[in-house]
């Protein structure tokens, strides 16, 4: 009976073992499979010889006694059915994190160039023990029989929690590390500050915790939200804390990079000592259409998200003084060699207006406040060098002139890198597009995100190394970042569901050489790392599997194409012609919609239903035709082109990161409409956005032309008026005297440049289009 049990559990466990094996993310550089296994069971010992690599054997011995039940003993040597952890400093000379494994039937044997390198070695073994625990007291594993020879790409491998808008505990900090750790990730960068909310104890200015880690309420829902919580909310950490942090993240191999956001992004610590604004006398200023809570007047701490006037007085000596004790407090507690001083999104508008900002400008012959901004941070930077630190700032700091020593975070796209690395200044990429983990994983998004579609192939699919760029200024692209901006996650759920599997995508991405990443084979390995996250507790996203739909045009441009994708692979698609009808039809091809109403697919495993998607379209004599832009929306939100006007889908959910939406960084959207023939035309409808805290402004007018060739047009309607219907979302309409034509041209006036007195003054104004309807 004993054996039948041995042997069931053998048959289990081989199992197992062959359906993951090998299922390593982030793969490889190189892995030569060999023949056999090696018996892993509690009396496996640890080999370890060197106190160096104690770190290694204990996250080891701690991830198998927390995920198996069972713990190894440790020795300092042993004849077989041993695991052993060496640094040797031999393998790939001056290439920190390289390493080595040999995995045969007697032992598995790791070899790091460096500590770093027999860590990362270790988390490969991780992933090649079994992904669930057996229920017996003497459980027996095998692992496969590999050589694995190792190194990252990137030295800069990076991810970053903001705990300005939403506050996270120690606990999961430490959690967090733990997800990079075992993702080979090598640098968590630390979002300390923020409008709403500073995070850290400073001791020379207590307020900045007293005061400034706490607001009064938070806005509900999605900006401009649908009213205020009243909750008092916040939270810091002490010196304390911040230690014990950087000691866990060290022993993990991780630097914890932390950011002070300045001379923008700075309410918080205004709130505390308001002498540091411009206008210390002048009340906190927020947007109208958001519900605030508790007492405004004077400096209070930011409840709603957005961009705010109320920024650092470059003009007063004391706000460099006040920043520079920070500093001081700072370095100690961060042994790592950067310090993040942000420097994005900081209106200019209150230097414009303070004496003492245009004083400094004159006396340092500064030009404009782009260049005074240049000023503070140059002025920041050398602080910094002082305390032996080097400065990173997002890619604002490169307007006006880079100090002279600093690293540029890339962002807003890859523009800001490529230009800073032909300048020989070292860079980290984080572009929005790709990177952004608070971006929606699939269209079907049920849940509160700031916008924008950002799915796991995407994310896997990114190159940091911008193509424009030679291979001498390559060099200087350190790594990448992924960044998790917490507007809208607010708890540790949301932040795993918003983290997993993008995060594994992406730590492909930053380790494994570029001519191995292939999406196809890391999409073989995701069913094993799902197994994964489920050991590790994590509540991560199923979007992959999701129903997806995309709607396209058709050849004739007589209607649209509604088809429906997932990822599932034994699932069966099906679909609800109408909401009037309950019969289910099998998806085989893309479905033809010709006119207004709701579609909806199912999809099923078995007789279970796992996933709906339900899209509403509305039609117009412009659903579905062809149309031209004479300039095109920007790249970072370029939505599916020209025919995301013409689709007849709605930006519902008035996100401004739509995918619904195309966006204009100062340009109008001029479009032409090719009804296909001639047609008498009523009216026009334009649905586009208004989010003045985000430097996001309705048209200043929509103007509407006939033409019977295409070519010669005639004006026919104007309208200025802006009617908000829904959150951030509002219309245009034009009512025209009955025309007959053939093709329409739209011109949709950019609000452009951003007047005193509003939010992002002196900034281009965006401009988002949503959808042209033709009547």
């Amino acid at each position: 009976m004993k054996s039948t049990i041995s042997l069931l559990a053998f048959l289990c466990c081989s199992f197992i073992l062959s359906a993951q094996q090998f299922a390593i993310i982030p793969q490889p550089a190189e892995m030569i499979p060999g023949t056999g296994s090696f018996t892993f069971n509690r009396g496996t010992v640890i080999v370890v010889k060197n106190a160096v690599d104690d770190n290694s054997a204990s996250f080891l011995n701690d991830y198998i006694y927390d995920k198996l039940g069972f713990k190894l003993k440790k020795a300092k040597t042993a004849q077989s059915n041993f695991i052993q952890l060496v640094t040797v400093q031999t393998l790939v000379p001056g290439k920190e994190g390289a390493y080595e494994m040999t995995v045969s039937p007697r032992s598995i044997i790791i070899r790091g160039q460096t500590a770093s390198g027999t860590f990362y070695g270790m988390q490969t073994l991780i992933q090649l023990l079994p992904t669930e625990q057996l229920k017996t007291f003497h459980p027996t594993y095998y692992i496969p029989c590999v050589q694995i020879n190792d190194l990252p790409r990137f030295a800069y491998r990076g991810m970053h929690l903001d705990v300005g808008r939403h506050f996270f505990p120690v606990s999961f900090v430490k959690k967090y590390i733990d997800y990079l750790a075992l993702h080979k990730f090598n640098t968590f960068h630390w979002h300390l500050t923020e409008d709403q909310g500073w995070r850290i104890q400073i001791k020379k200015y207590p307020n900045l915790t007293k005061v400034g880690a706490w607001r009064n309420g938070t806005i509900i829902g999605r900006f401009p939200g649908k009213g205020n919580d009243g909750k008092r909310y916040g939270g810091y950490y002490t010196q304390a804390e911040i230690k014990e942090v950087v000691k866990y993240a060290a022993a993990r191999f991780i630097e914890v990079i932390p950011e002070i956001e300045m001379p923008g992004h700075s309410s918080a610590a205004i709130a505390s000592y308001p002498q540091l604004s411009c206008f210390p006398n002048e009340s906190t200023k927020h947007p109208p259409q958001c519900a605030w809570h508790g007492d405004s007047t004077g400096k209070q701490v930011q409840q709603t998200w957005g961009v705010f006037n109320d920024v650092f007085c470059a003009g007063k000596e004391n706000t460099f003084k006040f920043l520079q004790d920070v500093i001081d407090e700072i370095a100690p507690l961060f042994p790592s060699k950067y310090i993040h001083v942000g420097g994005d999104e900081c209106p200019k508008e209150n230097w414009k207006r303070c004496p003492l900002c245009q004083q400094r400008m004159k006396e340092n012959n500064l030009k404009n406040e782009h260049e005074l901004q240049s000023y503070f941070i140059q002025r920041m930077e050398k602080y910094i060098n002082s305390k032996g630190k080097t400065l990173i700032g997002w890619d604002e700091i490169l307007e006006g002139g880079l100090a002279q020593n600093a690293v540029v975070m890339s962002w807003r796209g890859e523009q800001g890198g490529t230009e800073a690395a032909r300048q020989q200044h070292n860079v980290i990429m984080t572009p929005d597009q790709w990177v952004y983990l608070n971006y929606s994983q699939t269209r079907n998004e049920d849940s509160i995100t700031i916008g924008g579609y950002l799915p796991l192939e995407k994310v896997y699919n990114y190159e940091p190394v911008p193509r424009e760029l030679t291979a001498e200024q390559s060099k200087y692209v350190l790594g990448a970042q992924g960044n998790l901006w917490t507007e809208y996650i607010g708890n540790e759920t949301i932040a795993q569901y918003m983290l997993f599997p993008r995060m594994s995508a992406l730590s492909e991405v930053l380790w494994t050489p570029k001519e191995k990443r292939n999406y196809k084979d890391f999409e073989k390995r995701l069913p094993t790392q799902f197994k994964r996250y489920d050991l590790w507790k994590v509540h991560y996203s199923k979007a992959y599997f999701d129903l997806n739909a995309v709607v396209m045009p058709t050849d004739n441009y007589t209607g649209v194409l509604w088809k429906i994708e997932t990822n599932h692979p034994t699932a069966e698609i099906r679909w609800i012609p109408s909401k009037y009808s309950s019969a289910l039809f099998p998806y085989s091809q893309p479905v033809l919609v010709t006119e207004s109403g709701e579609k909806t697919a199912t999809l099923h495993v078995g007789n279970k239903i796992v996933s709906v998607l339900s899209q509403s379209f509305h039609f117009s004599k412009a659903t579905g035709k062809k149309i031209t832009l004479s300039t095109p929306p920007s790249s970072k939100y370029p939505g599916d082109g020209a025919f995301t006007l013409v689709n007849g889908v709605h930006n519902e959910k008035g996100l401004e990161r739509s995918s619904e939406c195309l966006g204009f960084e100062g340009p109008d959207c001029e479009a032409v409409i090719d009804l296909g023939s001639t047609q008498t035309i009523n009216s026009a409808v334009i649905h586009t956005l208004n989010s003045g805290g985000s430097w996001v402004y309705p048209p200043k007018y929509v103007e509407v032309f006939t033409s019977q060739d295409g070519t010669s047009f005639n004006p026919v309607g104007k309208s200025e008026k802006f009617e908000p219907t829904n959150g951030l979302n509002g219309v245009v309409s034009i009512n025209l005297t009955p025309v007959t034509s053939r093709y329409v041209k739209v011109v949709v006036k950019n609000f452009g440049l951003i007047p005193s007195g509003m939010s992002g003054a002196g900034n281009n104004a965006w401009l988002f289009v949503d959808e042209i309807e033709v009547k």
